[in-house]
């Protein structure tokens, strides 16, 4: 599986690539909203992480574009922006998921593995 995580600061960027890469996954880090959308236009992906403020173009008037073009690639927000109002603009933009910063990794890896399983249409953690 190959993720992008979207995340300006170095320090969580870089955890969060060494919890998930043990976990098995390909993971594409980028730092910047445009680039980000130059990537996801031309690249596959099979989840992104995205932060929401980000240089040169905010995460959510990312997403809100990302949807417009009916991409329907599954989205984790992860942010410090913890208020209701905050949680649910990013979800009715777009986003499956919304993560609030600090975050346990494990909750990370679980909420990562439920959003891959729902996009591949199986709701169940076990193949029957």
């Amino acid at each position: 599986m190959r993720l992008l995580l979207v995340e300006d600061d170095r320090a969580l960027g870089q955890g969060i690539r060494v919890a998930l890469g043990a976990e098995g996954y390909t993971l594409d880090w980028l730092q910047d909203g445009v680039a980000t959308l130059h990537a996801l236009r031309t690249e596959s992906f099979d989840l992104l992480l995205l932060d929401l403020v980000l240089p040169r173009l905010h995460g959510l008037d990312l997403l809100q574009q990302l949807r417009a073009e009916q991409h329907d690639l599954p989205v984790l927000i992860l942010t410090a922006r913890d208020g209701t109002a905050e949680r649910i603009a990013g979800l009715d933009a777009g986003a499956d998921d919304y993560l609030v910063k600090p975050f346990d990794v494990e909750e990370l890896k679980a909420r990562v593995r439920a959003l891959l399983r729902r996009s591949q249409g199986r709701a169940q953690p076990m193949l029957e």
